[in-house]
C-alpha cells in the first residue's frame, strides 16, 4: 500500500537525525543558532578528512573539494529559488552586509539616499548608516512603538526621487512578527529604488521565494538554518555584476560571486551545506509519498510541515504568556500562522530580564536574555538594552513537552 502524506510533522523521526545528545536540554534559543543534524556533521567530516585541500585543481581530492563546494553552493541557492551565482556563502551576515555596503558605495552620489529601520538587528543598520560618513542621507524607517511593527505608510512618507535602497527585516529576531515584504518591494520598487532585506530570523521557520519576493538582495545565516556557522548573501545578478568587487585586484568584475567575497568563502562548510539539503529531503520523503519537481518545491512543502507544528507550539506559549499579568510580550503575538515565527520577547515586572534565564536552568531549559543585538529597537521600546528582553525560541525539532516543560518550569517565577 503505497504510504500517504503525513498530516502531521513525525518529530521524534526528526529528531532521531540529530546526536542523541543534544536533547538533554530543552533548547528555546534557536534564533541565536540552531542544531545542526547528523548529516551536516558527517559533510563537514569528510570534506576535512578526505579533500582538505586546495580545491580546483585537477589531481582527484582537489576536483573533489570543488565538486563539494559547488553541490554546497547549489543546493543553497535552490532552496531560496535563486541562481548558484546570485548566491555567495560568506563568514556571517554582519560580514556579507558590509562587504555589500562598500560594493555598492559607488552607487550613492550627493544627496541620495538611504533608508534603514530601528526594528532590525544591526546587522543590516550599522554597515548601511556608516555610508552617512560619506555624504549619503540616511533616513530611519521607525517601527510604531505601541505595536513594535513597521508600517508602510511610514514607509512612503521616506521616501523620495533620492531614495536609492531600503534595507529591512522579512521578520524581527525580538518581535518574532512577519513584515510583508511583498508589498514592501512592490512600495520600493515603484519609487525607482532597491530593497535589502534581511531573512535571518524568518529562513528557519518558513520558506524562502526570492523571485516572487521580488527583492534585489536577500540574506541569512545558514547556522540558523540547520547548518554550519556561514551566511549567505543573494542579490539579483545584474546588481551584483554592477557592485564593484571586493576582493583581489585580479579577480574580474564579472567573476560573481567570488568578486564579492574576499578570501572565498570557508571550504569545508560550503560542502557541508549538501547535509542541510540531505536533512531536508530525508524528512521531505518521510512525510511524502512522491518527490515534487525541485529541491525548492520540496523544501516549501516541508516548511508548510513545520510552519503546522510550530504554530500549536506557539499558540500554546502565547497563552501562556497572556495569562500572566506581570508579563509584557513585545508585539502583538497569539502564535498565529500568518503573524509571525514562533519568537516571542518579554519583560516580567519586578524581574531582570537577566535573572530570569537562570531560574529555569535546573530543569534544563535554554533560554537566554538580552539585546539580540537589537540595541535601537530595545531602545526606542523604553526597554533598557543592558538588560533587555528574555526570548524564546522554537523550531520544528521541539516539542509540545518540551513547551510544557518550559511553562512548568517558568510559571512560578513570573
Amino acid at each position: 500500500m503505497p504510504r500517504q502524506q503525513a498530516t502531521a510533522l513525525d518529530v521524534e523521526f526528526i529528531r532521531g537525525l540529530y546526536p542523541d545528545r543534544v536533547w538533554d536540554w530543552a533548547f528555546f534559543e534557536n534564533a541565536g543558532g540552531s542544531f545542526v543534524p547528523q548529516s551536516v556533521i558527517d559533510r563537514t567530516t569528510a570534506y576535512m578528512s578526505e579533500t582538505q585541500v586546495q580545491p580546483g585543481a585537477s589531481f582527484e581530492p582537489s576536483a573533489l573539494a570543488a565538486e563539494r563546494m559547488a553541490e554546497g553552493q547549489r543546493l543553497m541557492a535552490a532552496m531560496i529559488n535563486a541562481d548558484p551565482d546570485e548566491v555567495i556563502i560568506g563568514p556571517s551576515t554582519t560580514m556579507n552586509i558590509y562587504v555589500l555596503a562598500r560594493a555598492l558605495r559607488s552607487w550613492f552620489g550627493p544627496g541620495d539616499e538611504l533608508i534603514v529601520t530601528n526594528l532590525d538587528h544591526e546587522a543590516n543598520g550599522g554597515a548601511w548608516r556608516r555610508l552617512a560618513e560619506e555624504g549619503v542621507a540616511v533616513k530611519e524607517w521607525r517601527v510604531n512603538p505601541s505595536t513594535a511593527a513597521l508600517e508602510i505608510a511610514d514607509l512612503e512618507a521616506l521616501l523620495s526621487e533620492r531614495t536609492r535602497l531600503v534595507c529591512c527585516s522579512h521578520c524581527s529576531n525580538i518581535v518574532g512578527a512577519f513584515n510583508d515584504v511583498a508589498a514592501i518591494a512592490r512600495t520600493v520598487h515603484g519609487a525607482g529604488a532597491l530593497l535589502f532585506v534581511d531573512g535571518v530570523a524568518f529562513a528557519p521557520h518558513r520558506a524562502v521565494d526570492v523571485r516572487a519576493l521580488d527583492v534585489d538582495f536577500y540574506a541569512l545565516s545558514l547556522y540558523k538554518l540547520y547548518g554550519p556557522h556561514v551566511g549567505l548573501l543573494y542579490g539579483k545578478r545584474e546588481h551584483l555584476l554592477k557592485a564593484r568587487g571586493q576582493n583581489h585586484f585580479f579577480i574580474g568584475e564579472s567573476d560573481i560571486p567570488l568578486k564579492l567575497n574576499p578570501g572565498g568563502p570557508s571550504h569545508e562548510f560550503t560542502a557541508a551545506l549538501t547535509g542541510v539539503a540531505d536533512y531536508f529531503e530525508t524528512v521531505y520523503s518521510h512525510h511524502f509519498p512522491e518527490p515534487r519537481n525541485s529541491f525548492h518545491d520540496r523544501v516549501s512543502a516541508l516548511f508548510d510541515l513545520f510552519a503546522d507544528h510550530e504554530v500549536r507550539l506557539a499558540t500554546r506559549f502565547a497563552d501562556f504568556l497572556a495569562s500572566k499579568s506581570s508579563v509584557r510580550v513585545i508585539g502583538d503575538r497569539t502564535g498565529a500562522r500568518d503573524e509571525g515565527t514562533s519568537i516571542f520577547s518579554f519583560l516580567v515586572e519586578g524581574t531582570r530580564s537577566a535573572d530570569l534565564p537562570a531560574k529555569v536552568e535546573g530543569d534544563r531549559i535554554a533560554i537566554r536574555s538580552g539585546h539580540f543585538y537589537a540595541h535601537r529597537l530595545i531602545d526606542s521600546l523604553g526597554i533598557d538594552p543592558a538588560d533587555g528582553v528574555v526570548r524564546v525560541s522554537m523550531v520544528h525539532y521541539n516539542t509540545a513537552d518540551e513547551v510544557d516543560r518550559l511553562i512548568r518550569a517558568l510559571d512560578p517565577v513570573i
